[in-house]
C-alpha cells in the first residue's frame, strides 16, 4: 500500500500532463457528488489508478474531464481557527488540530477528476489525511460555530 503524500501538487501536475498528452481538454470545475448522479472510482491501493480513469474517459469518448483541486490558504485556516475559538462546543484538542494544520499552508490537499457519460458523472478523488482533518474541523465549526440552538433565527422573528 502506498502512503498518500502530504502535498498533491505533483499529482495534479501529472494529471494535467497526462490528460493533455491524451489530447483531451480540462474543464476547471468541481462536481458535487451530492447534487448530481455520480459514480466514484475505486482506486483501492493503486496510486496510478487515476491514469486508468483518464484512459477510460477517452475510450468512452469524453471530450474533456472536469478537474478541481484545493490548496490550504492561510486566511482560510486562520478563519477556521477563529471560528473554533469562538464556538461554544469546541474542545482544546480540535483547536490544537486546527493550529497543527499551519504546516500545510500552500499545499494541495485534494484533487478531483470527472467526466460525464449517459447522465452520470464518473469521479476520481484523492485527498491527504490533513485535508480530511481540515474538512472534519470545518464541519464541526459549521455545526457548533457559536450558533445559539434555542434562540430564533432572523427568519423566525416576528
Amino acid at each position: 500500500m502506498t502512503a498518500t503524500p502530504d502535498d498533491l501538487t505533483g499529482l495534479k501536475d501529472d494529471m494535467t500532463a497526462f490528460i493533455e498528452g491524451h489530447g483531451m481538454r480540462r474543464f476547471h470545475g468541481y462536481v458535487d457528488y451530492e447534487e448530481v448522479q455520480s459514480i466514484m472510482w475505486k482506486a483501492e491501493d493503486n496510486a496510478d489508478g487515476w491514469k486508468d480513469f483518464v484512459e477510460l474517459a477517452k475510450t468512452a469518448g469524453a471530450p474533456f474531464l472536469t478537474m478541481d483541486s484545493w490548496s490550504l490558504k492561510r486566511d482560510d485556516l486562520e478563519g477556521l481557527i477563529q471560528r473554533l475559538s469562538n464556538a461554544e462546543y469546541t474542545n482544546d484538542e480540535d483547536l490544537e488540530d486546527a493550529r497543527w494544520l499551519r504546516t500545510y499552508v500552500g499545499k494541495t490537499g485534494f484533487v478531483q477528476l470527472g467526466w460525464a457519460f449517459q447522465g452520470s458523472m464518473f469521479l476520481y478523488e484523492s485527498s491527504t489525511d490533513w485535508y480530511d482533518r481540515y474538512q472534519r474541523l470545518i464541519d464541526l465549526a459549521e455545526d457548533f460555530g457559536g450558533i445559539p440552538i434555542d434562540e430564533p433565527g432572523p427568519d423566525e422573528e416576528d
